[in-house]
């Protein structure tokens, strides 16, 4: 099957013939091309039964590769573990009028950072006004910058405790259903984003369709046409057990714009992929782009250098957090876990890949193992 990688060493000399990439984007191009070939080096891996031996080439682990974030992702999910609490948690979702989308592209680690920052006070704030839950809840905040196509849609995915903690130290359980009213969440958070973008206007770069944004008076327009609008935030019904929580979350936390699973066709040219069409059911439907512009839309998310696009807040702050949650976890009766449950990164691999992910292919009898010293250098 073609994979992105495919699609990279195919089609990005003829992309780069009209565009161009940028710094970050250079990086994740390279590593993409490079990953799991020669180019990144590697190690001999021998049967522990017949003796067959093959090169098992290194990973690039950038985190826009489809092929390296399964492991990385349970990782992150067993480090969670710790902190999750024997509640129901909510899945909610805020999003930014495409208006905005072009500013965006051209202001990405300043409007990224808005972004969390007015989803983050909008849930802190509300949920601090005991109309709602007088209570101080824990959320991880997850950024998602496409939708199925490939197209720019800036949003994030945030997973909120059905509760919190008071100031007295006590829990308070939130209702079943989402306890903020979604028109109340929405019209907040439009208020915070939009102050704080008006504030930084003179800081922002406005090129292309967004450069007659530069004049005040055309700005202020702008920003008093997204009031008059009504911005997309919504949220699921509670998960219905706390393990469901972190295979969840970990759907969110680690996926890349497209997986190598949904590229179909790489042929003449063009890209075939699958994607979910939301609007007509959530139908699976299969799009054709020229692969020149497949290039460009994937480059369109790739994050700025040490950009962090997960974020916690609240009990899960890292100020202060292992106690918060110890004694959160008191008050919600939630089972303290031991450091020796632990997953190896063989068993982690075992738990993604199956038992026999490392049978050999020649005996189908024995193992892979890499007990050989031997190592593969990296080639120019």
């Amino acid at each position: 099957m073609s994979e992105l990688q495919d699609i990279f060493k195919m089609h990005g000399e003829e992309y780069l013939q009209t565009r161009r990439f940028s710094k970050e984007q250079q990086k994740v191009f390279a590593a993409i091309q490079a990953c799991r070939t020669s180019a990144l080096g590697g190690h001999v891996e021998t049967c522990d039964h017949c003796g067959n031996e093959r090169i098992a080439y290194n990973s690039c682990r950038n985190r826009h590769c489809p092929k390296c974030q399964s492991v990385a992702k349970e990782e992150w999910i067993q480090k969670q573990s710790q902190s999750l609490l024997n509640i129901g948690y909510f899945h909610v979702v805020f999003t930014v009028p495409s208006e905005l989308n072009p500013i965006f592209l051209h202001n990405k680690e300043a409007l990224y950072g808005l972004l969390f920052r007015a989803a983050s006070e909008t849930l802190l704030e509300l949920c601090s006004d005991k109309k709602y839950l007088g209570a101080t809840p824990g959320f991880t905040a997850v950024l998602h910058t496409w939708s199925q196509d490939l197209s720019f849609h800036p949003h994030l995915h945030v997973i909120v405790t059905s509760g919190g903690l008071t100031d007295l130290g006590e829990w308070h359980h939130s209702r079943k259903s989402f306890f903020i009213p979604i028109r109340v969440l929405s019209r907040k958070f439009r208020g915070k984003f939009l102050y704080f973008l008006r504030r930084m206007q003179w800081q922002l770069a406005y090129r292309g369709f967004c450069a007659d944004l530069r004049h005040s008076v055309l700005f202020g327009d702008f920003i008093s046409s997204l009031y008059a609008k009504d911005w997309v935030t919504y949220c699921k019904p509670p998960f219905g057990s706390p393990s469901k929580v972190l295979e969840y979350i970990g759907r969110y936390t680690h996926r890349v714009a497209i997986s190598n699973d949904r590229i179909k066709d790489v042929s003449g040219g063009k890209v075939t992929f699958s994607w979910r069409d939301y609007k007509a059911g959530n139908k699976i439907k299969k799009m054709v782009l020229p692969a020149v512009e497949f290039i460009r839309r994937f480059m369109l998310h790739v994050l700025p250098h040490g950009f962090r696009r997960i974020r916690h807040y609240g009990l899960l702050s890292p100020r202060n957090k292992a106690a918060k949650i110890k004694l959160c976890k008191r008050l919600t009766n939630t089972p303290v876990t031991s450091n020796e449950q632990k997953l190896s990164k063989l068993e982690m691999i075992k738990r993604i890949f199956g038992d026999d992910f490392n049978l050999c292919p020649v005996c189908k009898m024995g193992h892979m193992t890499r007990d050989s010293p031997r190592t593969i250098t990296p080639t120019a």
